[in-house]
């Protein structure tokens, strides 16, 4: 097995299915600007929310494994899907990494509701996941908020191919009926959400909904994995000579993500193309 790096210049490695980690990418680049990064987009096999539990477990184990072959000291399962199916395993697989996972954050939507109703937007999978459900009703019986779930198919793939009519159009699907059922608070339950936020907005005036506020777990994802690194005395020092470096992976187009990079991040990274092996449950 690879040794885990535990030098404070390593980097730390952030996966998604494709293009959604960029928006906690973003939250970590600002709360820890002076740390090494690499990213991973499984574009080729986006997105995870279409596919069997076992299969995205599987893929997330051998993209870590890869990230942990390039030396990384931290994880950040940057995809909701994949933390539901993955990251006890990850955790089991690789019990002295430091990981952080995302989860939709229906603790601060009940506490910002003031209706006690919250719209929940996310895939299907992870609506499914037996640990969301029971945060769910955890955290209903305790606050007596009703959460809303809405499965959003296809918006994943319309983010990743930056059709925004198509986006538009899914969110007015999806987003409307929450509103008309008295939802005050929306939470983006997929990483990719949070790169609409103004196509989410837009729509929610369209609507003439008032003072809907929307949750983004991406900055408390960020603060999360700047405890563990301090915690293991990990952090890269802020007078470190060399400056912050960001490298990025992906199983499809370099092309397509060095453009997403530009657009969404206004940065350009080198970037490369990786394969990675099929789930044995697939093909």
């Amino acid at each position: 097995m690879t040794t885990l790096s535990t030098s404070h210049d390593a980097p730390v490695g952030i996966f998604d299915s494709g293009l959604g980690g960029l928006s906690i990418l973003r939250h970590i680049r600002a709360q820890l600007p002076h740390e090494h990064l690499i990213y991973v987009a499984d574009t080729g096999y986006a997105p995870y929310g279409d596919k069997p539990e076992q299969a995205v477990a599987e893929r997330s184990l051998t993209i870590v494994d890869f990230l942990v072959d390039q030396g990384i000291k931290a994880l950040v399962v940057a995809c909701n899907t994949a933390t539901i199916a993955a990251v006890k395993l990850l955790r089991a697989r690789h019990p002295d990494l430091p990981i952080v996972g995302v989860e939709p954050g229906l603790k601060p939507a009940a506490a910002a509701s003031r209706t006690g109703t919250v719209g929940v937007l996310a895939t299907s999978r992870t609506l499914a996941g037996a640990k969301f459900l029971a945060l769910r009703d955890q955290i209903a019986d305790s606050t007596g908020t009703h959460f809303l779930l809405q499965p959003c198919r296809g918006l994943v793939d319309r983010i990743e191919l930056n059709d925004a009519e198509g986006t538009v159009q899914l969110l007015r699907e999806y987003v409307t009926p929450l509103l008309t059922q008295g939802a005050d608070t929306l939470v983006l339950g997929c990483t990719h959400y949070p790169l609409v936020r103004a196509a989410i907005e837009h729509v929610i005036g369209e609507a003439g909904a008032q003072d809907v506020t929307l949750i983004d777990t991406g900055d408390a994802v960020a603060r999360q994995l700047a405890r563990l690194l301090a915690a293991g005395g990990l952090l890269r020092a802020a007078s470190a000579a060399a400056p912050a470096r960001l490298e990025a992976y992906t199983s499809a187009s370099a092309t397509a993500l060095s453009a997403a990079f530009n657009s969404l991040v206004g940065i350009d990274p080198p970037v490369h193309e990786v394969t990675f092996a099929l789930p044995r449950t697939v093909g």
